[in-house]
């Protein structure tokens, strides 16, 4: 008896849950009398809402013409031009020759040079000392020492004495950091010449 009771409740619940369907998909906010659906789609200005076989036809029948671009490379190419070519206009130039608009920027001072004759042919550290020395040579015998922070030649000022090169820079001009190289000099081995 249980069992019809409970199966009695379920079927008046299916047949309310249907009548509260057919009440809400029969309710028209438009007044047209349309299903919801299709007051929906007027609302949204669609006036046929059927399917427009002759624009599928003609969907199906149009054939690809590449651009010349590679539609699945991930590098933007530029179509190809379709008519006679014509060669860009140079972009502007400032009186320097260069381009853009404003002034010229000032060319970087030249590298710094030692003298020709100058010659940096060794360093040493002094004993009980942190501070390293460079040796120089003019060419004509006469040997400069001289540690870094000094001028050499009452021209160029010592910035860092390194292990196979000098660097300095001119002290009357600031020109950019020079370089000279560690020399060896030439000269007979220990023990006198061989013969």
């Amino acid at each position: 008896m249980k069992q019809k009771k409970q199966l009695a409740f379920l079927l008046g619940l299916v047949v309310i849950a249907a009548g509260v369907w057919l009440w809400s998909y029969r309710r028209d906010p438009t007044g047209s009398g349309d299903p919801p659906l299709i007051a929906k789609n007027r609302a949204q200005g669609v006036e046929n809402p059927h399917l427009r076989l002759e624009l599928i036809e003609q969907a199906r029948k149009t054939e690809y013409k590449s651009s010349g671009r590679n539609i699945f490379s991930e590098v933007a190419q530029a179509p190809a031009p379709s008519g006679p070519k014509v060669p860009p206009s140079p972009p502007p130039l400032t009186a320097c020759g260069f381009v853009g608009v404003g002034p010229c920027p000032e060319p970087p001072p030249p590298a710094c040079k030692l003298p020709t004759n100058v010659k940096f042919f060794g360093y040493g550290v002094v004993p009980n000392g942190t501070s390293r020395r460079a040796f120089l040579t003019d060419g004509e015998g006469a040997v400069h020492v001289v540690s870094e922070g000094e001028v050499l030649m009452n021209r160029f000022r010592i910035l860092r004495i390194g292990n196979v090169n000098l660097e300095f820079e001119e002290v009357s001009s600031k020109c950019t950091i020079g370089t000279a190289p560690l020399e060896e000099q030439a000269g007979t081995p220990p023990g006198g010449p061989s013969g």
